[in-house]
């Protein structure tokens, strides 16, 4: 079983930076079998694709609304992925989640995630 944890949400003003954690844990886990990812969702909205880096950290892909502005990256020898959001928006608003998969490809996807965390609130005022 897999353990994740994110933190480092928190209310934010609009333009301000944020950096959201993931810690991953588990009997079974190790950080160089995971393709790892950030997930979002607002209220009333499906849960949307923010950005995705994989096992071994060498390719990392980004939501349209978030490329320029929040960088993904991991610390395997930590077991911990970041998320570096810069200029926030009020539309940035939601639940980050982050999440594991085993298999390559298709890193958009949440159906295709293994293990969720159980989120981390950020809110950015206009």
């Amino acid at each position: 079983q897999v353990q994740l944890v994110e933190s480092g949400g928190g209310l934010v003003q609009a333009g301000d930076s944020l950096i959201l954690s993931c810690a991953a844990s588990g009997r079974t886990f190790s950080t160089y079998t995971y393709n790892m990812g950030w997930f979002r969702q607002a209220p009333g909205k499906e849960r949307d694709f923010v950005a995705a880096i994989t096992r071994n950290g060498l390719h990392r892909y980004y939501g349209d609304s978030v490329k320029g502005r929040f960088t993904i990256s991991r610390e395997n020898g930590k077991n911990t992925m970041y998320l570096q959001m810069n200029s926030l928006k009020p539309e940035d608003t939601a639940v980050y989640y982050c999440a594991a998969k085993i298999f390559d490809m298709n890193y958009d996807a949440p159906e295709n995630y293994d293990y969720w965390g159980q989120g981390t609130q950020v809110t950015v005022s206009s």
